[in-house]
C-alpha cells in the first residue's frame, strides 16, 4: 500500500537520526514500560481490555521473579484518541516518567503522532495496535509490530468472500487515517480477488445517525459488507440495515474490537463476521490459548476477549525480547535482541523480526459472533 508514504519516509528518517539522542534510564530493577491508549471516550473498551491482557501477563511474570532479574512495570496515560494529545502524553511518559519503551498505543492516528515522538527520543515503541501500512513501510526501526498488517486482513476477508460466492462487496470506511489505510488494503484485495466493490460510503467515528449511509450501501446491492469502522458506527449500521431490509453478510475488521462490537449489537449480532489477528481466546488448543486463559483465572479477571489475548501476546513477545536483551539492557540492546528473533514460538503464534522487518506475525483467521452474544470460530 502507499497510504501517507511522505509521512512514512519522514519517519523512517526521524528514527535514523534520532535513535541516539536521548540516554536510557536508570533499570534500577525495573523496566518501566509506558502505554498511551483511549482510556476515556468511546474507545475506552479497546485500551482497557487490551491493558488488562498486558498487566495479566507481566503481572505472572513479576509473581515468578522476572525476566533476568527484573520486573516490568506497565504505567498508563490517557489520550481521548486524539492524535495531538497522543504526542503530549507520549511526551510526558518519555520525558516526565523516563519510560525505557512505548507499549500498545491504540489507534492508526494515535500512533502515528506517537512515532516522531518516540524516534526523535530512541524510545522503541512496541506492539501499536493498528495495522497500517504506513507505520511498517518503510522500515522504522524504533517501531515493533506484534498483530497482522491490514493488508494480511483485508486479504483474508477477501478470501473467505470468494470462497463463500460472495462477490458483490459494499465498503464502510472511518473518515480518518485508520479509514484511509483500511479502504486502501479492502480495495487492493477486493480487486486482487475479482471481486467487486458495488458500493462506499465514509463515516465520522463513533457516527450513529446512520440511516443515510445505510442506504447508501445497500444501493449497490450488495451480498457482504465491509465494515472498516468504530464498534460504535459499526453497530450502528448494522442494525439500520438490517431494519431497512438488508440480508446479506456484515464483515467486520478486528479493528472494530470484537467483544466491544458483540455488547454493542446485543441480540442483533448473530452471524456477524470478524476478522481476527490473535488466536481464539476461548480455544484450549494451543499452549498460548492455554497459558492466557489460566492467567486470567489466576489474575481473578472474570472474561476473556480478542483485545486482552492481543494485549497478552504483546507483553509476552516484548518479555522475550528483554530476556534475550540480558541483565543489563538498553533500548539499543533490545532493538538488537528483539531482531533477533524469527520463528520463534510463543505458543501457537510464529513471530518473526530482522533488521529489515519488524511485521513480527502475519496471522488472520476469522471468526463469528453466534446467539447470546457468544464468538464462534
Amino acid at each position: 500500500m502507499r497510504v501517507i508514504s511522505t509521512l512514512g519516509a519522514f519517519l523512517s528518517a526521524m528514527a535514523v537520526t534520532g535513535a541516539a539522542s536521548a540516554a536510557d534510564p536508570s533499570v534500577n530493577g525495573t523496566i518501566l514500560l509506558g502505554q498511551v491508549a483511549p482510556f476515556s471516550g468511546p474507545s475506552v473498551k479497546l485500551a482497557e481490555e487490551y491493558n488488562l491482557g498486558a498487566r495479566t501477563y507481566f503481572q505472572a511474570l513479576n509473581e515468578r521473579g522476572g525476566v533476568n532479574g527484573l520486573r516490568v512495570e506497565l504505567r498508563t496515560r490517557d489520550d481521548r484518541y486524539d492524535p495531538a494529545e497522543t504526542a503530549r502524553q507520549a511526551k510526558a511518559l518519555i520525558e516526565q516518567d523516563g519510560v525505557f519503551a512505548l507499549f500498545g498505543t491504540v489507534g492508526t492516528g494515535t500512533t502515528l503522532a506517537a512515532v516522531p515522538v518516540a524516534t526523535a527520543a530512541g524510545v522503541p515503541l512496541f506492539a501499536p495496535s493498528t495495522g497500517a501500512e504506513a507505520l511498517r513501510t518503510p522500515l522504522n526501526r524504533q517501531v515493533f509490530h506484534v498483530r497482522a498488517g491490514y493488508g494480511a486482513e483485508a486479504d483474508y476477508i477477501a478470501e473467505q468472500l470468494s470462497t463463500s460466492s460472495l462477490r458483490n462487496v459494499a465498503v464502510l470506511h472511518q473518515s480518518d487515517a485508520f479509514g484511509k489505510a483500511a479502504l486502501e488494503a479492502v480495495t487492493h484485495a477486493l480487486t486482487q480477488r475479482g471481486l467487486k466493490t458495488v458500493a462506499l460510503a465514509a463515516i465520522e467515528r463513533d457516527a450513529t445517525d446512520v440511516s443515510e449511509i445505510g442506504k447508501k450501501l445497500a444501493a449497490g446491492h450488495p451480498q457482504a459488507v465491509i465494515l472498516a469502522a468504530s464498534y460504535t458506527s459499526s453497530a450502528a449500521v448494522i442494525k439500520t440495515m438490517k431494519k431497512q431490509g438488508f440480508a446479506g453478510q456484515f464483515v467486520a475488521t478486528s479493528y472494530a474490537g470484537s467483544k466491544a462490537l458483540a455488547d454493542e449489537l446485543g441480540g442483533e449480532g448473530s452471524g456477524v463476521w470478524i476478522s481476527e489477528v490473535v488466536p481464539f481466546p476461548w480455544g484450549e488448543g494451543s499452549a498460548l490459548q492455554r497459558e492466557y486463559g489460566q492467567a486470567l483465572q489466576r489474575a481473578g479477571v472474570p472474561s476473556r476477549s480478542f483485545e486482552s489475548m492481543e494485549g497478552y501476546l504483546a507483553a509476552k513477545v516484548f518479555t522475550e525480547g528483554l530476556r534475550r536483551a540480558g541483565r543489563e539492557p538498553t533500548r539499543a540492546r533490545l532493538i538488537a535482541a528483539l531482531e533477533s528473533i524469527q520463528g520463534w514460538d510463543a505458543g501457537g503464534v510464529r513471530i518473526s523480526y530482522s533488521p529489515t522487518d519488524h511485521g513480527g506475525s502475519h496471522r488472520v483467521e476469522m471468526t463469528m459472533i453466534g446467539p447470546g452474544g457468544k464468538f464462534v470460530h
